[in-house]
């Protein structure tokens, strides 16, 4: 009509930069949320990335107390926060803490490579208000945990490791090869390359280990520290690992490449769009025959060459070349 102003439709999904933005999370934040099923995605139809629908961001934001409930539910705390929230020492909390009571989110390393865990303090506050662990947060400890703290017990690695697998596990989203990098990538090279079938296997399966935590560049004392607390310590711990990345390979290679595409949700090369070849021309008979008398000079040129001695009518420059050196 007349007068009227058309406007192109909103698009359904956007990155995830502009959903945070939107959401009012900064990055880590943002990332966390994901990892925590609390924001859903879906995977990029084009590339390899992950996208949020539009509808998500409608869903989160139409909810009560918007966007403070948001951070609040992943707001991060340290022992001492998290003691401070419990009204405990920090002492009792990271006691309670190694012998797994309370499983660490995240970590990162301070100035002096110290590994410093990071908690939800959402999941503190829940521990707090138990009634069936107050007897942890006052008076004397029970003994049975005593022994187990002078004993050196220490789950906060393990428990990590426990917690950041469901999220790889997650994002494999049901791509069978992908849970077997994601399993692959909490155990020592000697049990992926154990448990696989061949090497062409064995790297794929590195191609898929998603990567540790960054911090430092790669060889940094502050990365082999990452790279050791991403890999499983315990031999029961590797058992278990290694059993169920067994488990996940056998389901790989029963399943068709086709079927892993569908499943994951991935588009399929034959289901994408093929981009236009060359216009065929049609061959007039001056090109045909200038083709036939190009094709019987090759064969001419090679009859020739191998008639000639390895080596011969080369230069050492050649010869040096074709070695690669």
């Amino acid at each position: 009509m007349p007068g009227t102003t058309l406007t192109a439709p909103s698009p359904t999904t956007c990155t995830p930069s502009r959903a945070a933005r939107e959401l009012g999370l900064n990055r880590a934040e943002f990332e966390l949320a994901v990892q925590l099923g609390r924001i859903r995605t879906v995977r990029d139809e084009v590339g390899s990335g992950r996208r949020v629908e539009r509808a998500e961001i409608d869903r989160i934001r139409a909810d009560d107390g918007f966007p403070e409930t948001l951070r609040v539910r992943v707001r991060l705390v340290t022992t001492t926060g998290a003691a401070a929230l419990m009204n405990i020492s920090p002492g009792r909390f990271a006691r309670l803490a190694r012998l797994g009571l309370l499983v660490p989110v995240r970590f990162y390393l301070n100035r002096y490579r110290v590994v410093v865990w990071q908690y939800l303090a959402e999941e503190v506050e829940e521990f707090a208000a138990r009634d069936v662990n107050a007897h942890l947060l006052e008076g004397r400890t029970p003994e049975t945990l005593r022994s187990q703290v002078a004993a050196g017990v220490d789950l906060r690695a393990r428990n990590w490791r426990g917690r950041h697998l469901g999220f790889l596990l997650r994002d494999a989203e049901g791509d069978p090869w992908a849970r077997a990098g994601a399993l692959a990538a909490l155990l020592p090279p000697d049990e992926v390359a154990a448990a696989t079938e061949s090497p062409a296997e064995q790297a794929r399966l590195n191609r898929l280990r998603p990567v540790p935590p960054r911090h430092g560049a790669p060889g940094t004392p502050s990365a082999d520290i990452a790279e050791e607390l991403m890999t499983a310590q315990d031999p029961d711990e590797i058992m278990w690992l290694r059993a169920d990345l067994e488990q996940a390979l056998a389901e790989a290679r029963a399943v068709a490449p086709g079927e892993v595409r569908a499943r994951s949700g991935r588009p399929s090369p034959a289901s994408m769009p093929r981009r236009p070849g060359p216009p065929v021309r049609p061959q007039t008979p001056e090109a045909a025959r200038e083709r036939r008398r190009l094709l019987a000079w090759l064969r001419g040129r090679r009859s020739r060459n191998a008639a000639v001695p390895t080596g011969a009518g080369r230069s050492d420059g050649a010869r040096t070349c074709l070695r690669g050196t």
